[in-house]
């Protein structure tokens, strides 16, 4: 074998090596960007179910405040057109990258959840409401399950970095740009949420 022919061979089996480790590279990232995004998937399903949770509760609530108390009918109309809201926006998964969807199903959530307090907080004109076995247990599940929207909201906005985070660095914005991976939506608090409600009787 001549000389020539061995540095041939050398620089054959070098670029071959970089090809391998180019692809390899490729495929790490890939990889890790696809666990991320799978991580995002299942982070927004724990959400989903906080808030079907919520659905459900809200006639069992509704129709007790109803059924106890001569209540303001345009608190509960409220209520009952605020869930409705919410039931008409479907946000898939494949949605989360989608901005406007996005903000279009947070603001049904959101108010829904300012209905909910409006509701409860009327509550407190009503004594024998408040005494009310069937109601305190359904406030009690609807406190607790209102914690855990927030919960899983704020663990979902902490892996929607992570994703967003990594699809943004160099080099792996890269392959998350050829591939088309896409930033996804974070959740962000109601306009005004940093003052107080004011309660009026």
């Amino acid at each position: 074998m001549t000389n020539g022919t061995k540095i041939g061979c050398g620089v054959g089996i070098a670029i071959l090596v970089v090809i391998i480790g180019a692809v390899l590279w490729g495929i790490g990232i890939y990889n890790s960007l696809v666990s991320l995004d799978e991580e995002v998937q299942q982070s927004w399903s724990q959400v989903e179910n906080q808030y079907q949770r919520r659905a459900d509760l809200i006639p069992n609530l509704v129709n007790t405040v109803k059924g106890v108390a001569n209540f303001e009918k345009e608190t509960y109309t409220a209520v009952a057109e605020a869930r409705s809201k919410v039931n008409q926006i479907k946000l898939t998964s494949d949605m989360l990258n989608d901005p406007q969807a996005f903000q279009k199903f947070q603001a049904a959530q959101d108010g829904l959840g300012s209905a909910l307090s409006r509701l409860l907080v009327t509550v407190e004109r009503y004594p024998e409401l408040k005494a009310n076995e069937n109601f305190l247990q359904l406030q009690a599940q609807l406190e607790g399950t209102e914690n855990r929207i927030s919960v899983e909201r704020r663990k979902f906005n902490l892996v929607v970095q992570k994703y967003n985070t990594k699809i943004r660095r160099f080099p792996d914005n890269f392959i998350a740009g050829i591939i088309g991976f896409r930033e996804k939506q974070y959740f962000k608090s109601i306009e005004g949420a940093s003052k107080p409600p004011k309660v009026k009787f």
